[in-house]
């Protein structure tokens, strides 16, 4: 089959990929079925062998065994001194991960990949400690057994009988560069137990007759050697997916999440299946109106049962309802999936019927999908126990209402009765009754006892004989049951639907925080504007206080607080602690603080601005109590996503510009080198020309032929001067250097000045200067400006012939004064006036002598007048000739007596 070419963008990621590979660390497992294989002394050994080439090689933590053999072989090794933490008085060791960081070998060796960190490191675990070893560049050598992976845990605990709380995400082990798999018989390492060279004697003993027994060790070995394989294969299935094969497999495994015991068993279950089947794999959890009455014990387990799916490489997805397996059925129906997994659910009984479990109705919703049922025989079918909601009113308010409503719809039976309706109608006010009740109310118990209340009293009330609770009509017995059974059906309908639509409105609220936050940030472009959409959007969503870091210089900037409520700030959440975390975040685009497994002694839980390759800043969540649940936490994550995807759009736009200026720069140059390379031949020429016949003719020369070679050297000097002028000025308005002080000069000396350093053959044309009789201050930097009337009046001198009139005027209009410079020459085309302040732009005419203009010094006016706030404009002077006008701010004359 035909292979689809890579697109650009495919080469282009890849690149970064192995762009991003070569700066990171590469990570070995040496990797065993039991404690005593001779894991650590085989990294001990690959660890000499590497410095025997060079290699820059040091321990970082070696677990203290007692195997003589293994120790001795850290002579000759560098070791990293441990880090002492006193625990409940206990002195404990830990691997020092600042000091590992600081020292930066080549190769670091880290024993126990699995270890569970004291409180106080920087880690929960330290498979984290050494993701961030690999993130700075630093290779790993480490050691694991086979218990400790996270899918294996239950497979392992069913056989040794024992749970191990040490383990790792599976992904940390199939994302290892190596696995060497460190095996020896299971009869030999019993021998070795029995020898002393694992545990001392008498642990060896205890070992032996639990969890070291010969059936349990094959049982173990087997499984390492199949994980093994499983690896090697999946490293195939990404070479191949890299070489540009097309793999794809149509297995979609989806598990079912709950706050059930049993359910992390579960998911790993599911996650096993994944990985045997390649398929997509992804965690469902259906929220229904009962979720808000969770207990803190249910939530915190679901929470968990939840981080377990993700560390397991599940797409977290919600949905709402209270029919949970047609929810379920639902979104497997529209998602592809082709099995589910759940765990075993027992059946219930409501009025002596049997209830169908969840997978008999999963199975008639899905009678096409394969349904994988997980049994747990340690743990009793589980019930989740609501807890009472403090938002509740109290029941006497409860019941007051009830009776409120009741008393209602009682005098309106009456009044009916009174007014001859029938029976019918009255029923139908009662049970209009129970509705209202139920809406009023929060609970079915409500509903119950006012559909009970309603039937008694209409029993008591309008029923033959009256006043009792009897009832002479043979029918009414079922009258009251039918009465019953509708006005409760009626109040437990009715209930549900208050209840969903609550669920509904919070769902559309959320939804809608996300799209507004879209819209608002599409219409930003400022980076603060960004920050401070995002923040209020969060806040909007979170109602907790928000801070926000952004990037300076390969660090954070300053925090800013973004507080949830008016008037109250947290300075506590930008103390050094704080931002120790969000640098921490920064660097190494995870989350970090309260809530997690990382620094989380924080008040906030940090999470990266990420945009495609980059992190664009730090946003801290202030948890002052529970986390947000998981469908907010989805939607916090989309919104981050959408503020990264803006400060990426606003960097490139600066890019953009920045790469445009450069541009413009570049073209700027190469104009500046061109013009040079010609303009400035003939000048230098006719210096070097006339200055050698001086030299060599001097005193065969007339004195008139010596002053006119003189002058011609003169002339062609001044020239370059004044371009030497305008390519300096020129120079510093494009880089920003140009330094304007302005103060209120007189224009008319202005010009005076500028008429003194006029080229010396401008006698041969009438100047005539016509200022105002009034006194004109203007506002300027007179140096600049003098270098503006200079470039008029030497480019009208350029382009007029000898004998032109030159008439240069100066006046008030308005809050400006205006200076004209107007000549009688032959003007400049109407097609080519709006040209002739670009840079660069020279007119072509006859008249001009034989130093053509680089075209820089109407540009550089234009600039000098825009930098002053006035304006420059050119057109035609009558009859003929070309008027130059240019403003500048007035200012006010003042008099002291």
């Amino acid at each position: 089959m035909l292979q689809d070419p890579k697109t650009p963008r495919d080469i282009l990621r890849q690149i970064e990929r192995e762009e991003e590979a070569r700066h990171r660390g590469r990570l070995k497992i040496f990797f065993g079925y039991a404690a005593g294989v001779g894991k650590t002394y085989a990294m001990l050994q690959a660890a000499h062998d590497a410095a025997e080439q060079g290699i820059d090689v040091v321990a970082g933590y070696i677990e203290p065994h007692t195997r003589p053999q293994t120790m001795a072989l850290l002579e000759g090794l560098e070791q990293l001194p441990a880090r002492q933490l006193l625990y409940k008085g206990v002195q404990l060791r830990e691997f020092d991960l600042d000091r590992a960081i600081e020292r930066h070998p080549q190769l670091l060796l880290v024993d126990e990949l699995a270890h569970q960190n004291a409180e106080g490191c920087r880690h929960q675990k330290r498979y984290q400690d050494i993701e961030e070893l690999l993130a700075a560049g630093i290779d790993v050598y480490t050691t694991v057994n086979v218990q400790h992976i996270e899918s294996l845990n239950d497979i392992v605990a069913s056989i040794t009988g024992v749970s191990v709380r040490e383990r790792i995400p599976d992904r940390v082990f199939d994302g290892a560069d190596q696995v060497e798999l460190v095996d020896i018989e299971p009869e030999d390492l019993l021998a070795r137990l029995r020898d002393g060279k694992v545990y001392q004697p008498r642990q060896a003993r205890q070992a032996m007759g639990h969890f070291f027994s010969l059936e349990n060790l094959t049982a173990l070995r087997e499984i390492a050697l199949r994980r093994t394989a499983d690896r090697v294969n999946r490293v195939g299935e990404r070479s191949k997916q890299s070489s540009g094969s097309d793999y794809y497999t149509g297995e979609h495994i989806l598990v079912c999440l709950s706050s059930s015991p049993s359910n992390a068993k579960i998911i790993r279950t599911a996650a096993r299946m994944a990985l045997a089947f390649r398929g997509t794999f992804t965690a469902l959890f259906v929220e229904t109106t009962g979720f808000a009455s969770m207990n803190r014990k249910d939530r915190d387990r679901l929470r968990q049962n939840i981080h377990l799916a993700q560390q397991l490489g599940a797409r977290i997805e919600t949905v709402y309802g209270d029919d949970v397996p047609y929810q379920i059925a639902e979104f497997a129906r529209i998602v592809g999936v082709s099995k589910i997994v759940i765990g075993r659910s027992g059946t219930q009984r409501r009025l002596g019927l049997r209830r169908r479990s969840l997978s008999e109705q999963l199975a008639t919703y899905s009678p096409n999908l394969d349904i994988y049922i997980i049994p747990d025989r340690e743990l009793p079918p589980y019930r989740p126990r609501p807890v009472p909601r403090t938002d509740r009113a109290r029941p006497a308010v409860e019941f007051a209402k009830c009776l409120g409503i009741l008393l209602a719809v009682t005098l309106v039976g009456i009044g009916f009765d009174r007014l001859g309706f029938s029976d019918v109608n009255i029923i139908t006010v009662y049970i209009l009754g129970v509705l209202l009740s139920a809406v009023a109310t929060n609970g079915l118990v409500y509903s119950g006892v006012m559909s009970l209340a309603s039937v008694l009293i209409f029993n008591f009330l309008f029923t033959q004989p009256r006043f009792t609770f009897n009832a002479y009509d043979q029918g009414y017995p079922v009258t009251f049951v039918i009465m019953f059974a509708a006005a409760f059906i009626t109040g437990s309908l009715a209930g549900k639907i208050k209840k969903q639509a609550k669920q509904s409105a919070m769902v559309a609220y959320r939804t809608k925080v996300l799209l507004e936050t879209n819209q608002m940030l599409q219409q930003k472009q400022e980076q603060r504007d960004i920050v401070s959409v995002t923040a209020g959007q969060l806040i909007k969503l979170l109602d907790r206080d928000i801070v926000f870091y952004l990037p300076e210089d390969g660090s954070l900037g300053q925090p800013t607080l973004f507080s949830s409520r008016s008037g109250a700030e947290h300075q506590d959440l930008l103390d050094e602690n704080e931002r120790a975390v969000a640098h921490w975040v920064y660097k190494n685009n995870k989350r970090a603080g309260a809530g997690t497994s990382t620094l989380g002694s924080a008040q906030c839980q940090y999470l990266a601005v990420r945009g495609a390759n980059a992190v664009y800043g730090v946003v801290g969540i202030a948890l002052e109590s529970d986390e947000p649940d998981s469908f907010t936490y989805s939607l916090v994550l989309s919104i981050l996503g959408e503020c990264g995807l803006a400060l990426e759009k606003e960097l490139l736009v600066q890019k953009r510009e920045e790469a445009a200026a450069r541009a413009k720069n570049e073209q700027l140059r190469a104009n500046l080198l061109r013009s040079i390379s010609h303009d400035l031949r003939t000048p230098l020429t006719s210096i070097s020309g006339n200055a050698g016949v001086l030299l060599a003719s001097a005193d065969s020369l007339s004195k008139a032929k010596q002053k006119q070679l003189y002058g011609d050297i003169y002339d062609d000097a001044m020239w370059l001067i004044n371009l030497v002028e305008n390519l300096l000025s020129v120079t510093r308005i494009e880089d920003g250097t140009m330094q304007i002080h302005t103060q209120a000069e007189l224009v008319e000396e202005v010009i005076d000045e500028a008429l003194r350093h006029l080229p010396r053959h401008s006698d041969q044309y009438h100047i005539d200067v016509q200022c105002s009789d009034e006194l004109l201050l203007a506002k300027m930097d007179a140096r600049l400006i003098v270098q503006v009337v200079i470039n008029i009046l030497d480019n009208a001198i350029k382009y007029t012939p000898p004998g032109s009139t030159i008439v240069l005027t100066s006046q008030k209009q308005g809050d400006m004064v205006a200076v004209e410079i107007a000549d009688n020459g032959p003007g400049i085309p109407d097609e080519q006036k709006k040209r002739v302040f670009e840079m660069f732009y020279t007119l072509g005419s006859d008249i001009a002598d034989s130093r053509r203009s680089m075209g820089m010094g109407l540009a550089l006016c234009k600039s000098i007048v825009n930098a002053h706030g006035g304006q420059i404009t050119v057109r035609d002077n009558q009859p003929q000739g070309t008027v130059f006008c240019f403003t500048l701010p007035a200012e006010e004359v003042t008099l002291h007596e």
